[in-house]
C-alpha cells in the first residue's frame, strides 16, 4: 500500500489576508517534505464557493507550483469537475498535458461529476451531470492520443481539433474518477479507471464491501475509457500522528475531525446528497443482477453504526459535541490518529482490505503547521514498512 496527501488546504475562522496567504506556503512546505519523506502522490481537490472548508479552487496551478518544488512526488488532481460550464474537455485535456509537461510526467487525473451546491453554482442541471461526466471519460484520453480529434453528441460539437500538448506519460497519465457512493465506485469499475474514495464517514466493514463492488466491476470491464484499464483503489482519511494517542488529543484532533465532519455535510448538502443516491440504490434493486443493487440489499440488512445515527442527528440540525463526533467515527475506524503504533494498526487494517493507496489527509481544520508537519514525517517512518 502506497502512503499518499490529500489535501483541501483549509482555513477556518474568519477570513484573514495573512493567514490566507500562509495556508498556501505552508501547503507548498508540506509537499516539499513529503517529497523527501518518499509519499507518492500529492492529491488536491478542487472545489467552489466552498469558503473555510476549501481553498482549493484552482488545483492546477498549486499543482504546477509543487511540480517546480518537488522531484519524485506525483500529483494527483482528485478530481477535475467534470460537467463542462466548470471545466470544457479540451480545456481538461489541455490544463492536464501542460502539468504532465512541467512535472516531466508526474500527473494522475481524476474526474468526477461534483455535487449540488456546485452545480447550483454555476448553472448546471443535474440532469446533464452524469452524461457529460462519462462524455468527458471518453473524451480526455482521445485528445491525448489523437493527432485530430473529432467527437458528436447532444452536448458537444467537435471536428478534427489538434489537441496541444500532449501529456509526457504514454500513452497518458492514469485515470481516475473521485467516488462517494456505491454506484458511483461501480462506475468506475465499469469505466476501467482507478477509484477515489473516503473513509472518514466509512465503517472498515463497508470500506471493504465498496472495494469488492469496485473490483467486480473493474474486472468486467471490457472496454475502458482510457488506452489502458486503472484497477487500483485509493482512499483518503484523516491522519494525525504524534509522539502519544494523549498527544494526539491534545493537538486538537478530535475538534479538527468534528468541524471536517460539519462543515463537509454542510458544504455537500449532504442530506439531499443521501437522498439521491437512496433513490439510485433503491432503483438499481430493481435488477438482480446489478452490483449495486445487490450492495444496497446487503446494506438493509445492517445496523447502523453509532457513527451513522451521530451523522442523522447532525444532518438534522442537532448540535453535537465533538468528543462524541470524534469517538463516533474512531470506534469504527473511519480516521486514523493517535501514536506511531496506534496509526500503524489501523493503516494496516486498510492494507489488509486491499487498498492501494491510502491518501493521508494531514492538513485537518486548525491543526498548526508545524503539527502537521510532525504528523507527516512520524507517518513517513511507516512508508518502507507498507511499500514492502
Amino acid at each position: 500500500m502506497k502512503l499518499d496527501i490529500f489535501t483541501e488546504i483549509q482555513d477556518p475562522g474568519p477570513r484573514q489576508a495573512e493567514r490566507e496567504h500562509a495556508r498556501f506556503t505552508q501547503a507548498i512546505e508540506q509537499a516539499k517534505l513529503a517529497d523527501e519523506l518518499g509519499y507518492d502522490c500529492w492529491w488536491q481537490v478542487e472545489h467552489h464557493g466552498a469558503d473555510e472548508f476549501s481553498l482549493s479552487s484552482a488545483p492546477e496551478l498549486l499543482l504546477t507550483a509543487i511540480s517546480q518544488q518537488t522531484n519524485r512526488l506525483r500529483l494527483g488532481h482528485s478530481a477535475v469537475l467534470a460537467p463542462a460550464k466548470f471545466n470544457h474537455p479540451i480545456r481538461i485535456a489541455e490544463r492536464a498535458a501542460t502539468l504532465d509537461q512541467l512535472s516531466n510526467g508526474r500527473l494522475e487525473m481524476g474526474l468526477t461529476r461534483s455535487t449540488i451546491p456546485e452545480w447550483r453554482l454555476f448553472g448546471i442541471d443535474p440532469a446533464d451531470a452524469r452524461t457529460q461526466t462519462q462524455q468527458a471519460f471518453e473524451m480526455v484520453p482521445r485528445m491525448w492520443t489523437e493527432e485530430l480529434f473529432s467527437y458528436q453528441s447532444e452536448f458537444f460539437d467537435i471536428r478534427d481539433v489538434p489537441v496541444r500538448p500532449k501529456p509526457v506519460q504514454t500513452p497518458h497519465p492514469p485515470l481516475w474518477q473521485a467516488a462517494a457512493s456505491p454506484p458511483a465506485f461501480e462506475e468506475a469499475g465499469k469505466r476501467g479507471v482507478g477509484v477515489l474514495g473516503t473513509t472518514l464517514w466509512e465503517p472498515i466493514e463497508r470500506v471493504r464491501r465498496l472495494i469488492g463492488l469496485y473490483r467486480d466491476a473493474s474486472a468486467a470491464c471490457r472496454n475502458p475509457v482510457g488506452a489502458f484499464q486503472n484497477e487500483q483503489v485509493a482512499f483518503f482519511t484523516f491522519v494525525h500522528c504524534a509522539d502519544t494517542d494523549e498527544e494526539a488529543m491534545r493537538h486538537g484532533a478530535a475538534t479538527a475531525a468534528a468541524w471536517y465532519t460539519v462543515k463537509a455535510l454542510t458544504f455537500f448538502d449532504a442530506k439531499t446528497m443521501f437522498l439521491e443516491a437512496m433513490a439510485r440504490g433503491e432503483e438499481a434493486m430493481k435488477d438482480p443482477a446489478n452490483l449495486t443493487g445487490q450492495f444496497v440489499r446487503d446494506d438493509l440488512t445492517a445496523a447502523p453504526t453509532e457513527a451513522q445515527l451521530v451523522i442523522g442527528r447532525l444532518l438534522e440540525g442537532e448540535q453535537v459535541p465533538d468528543d462524541e463526533i470524534f469517538e463516533a467515527l474512531n470506534q469504527q475506524d473511519s480516521l486514523i490518529v493517535g501514536s506511531p503504533d496506534t496509526c500503524r494498526k489501523k493503516l494496516r487494517a486498510y492494507a489488509d482490505l486491499g487498498v492501494d493507496r491510502l491518501m493521508c489527509f494531514h492538513q485537518v481544520g486548525s491543526l498548526p503547521h508545524d503539527q502537521v508537519m510532525k504528523s507527516m514525517r512520524l507517518i513517513g517512518e511507516l512508508i518502507p514498512e507498507f511499500a514492502s
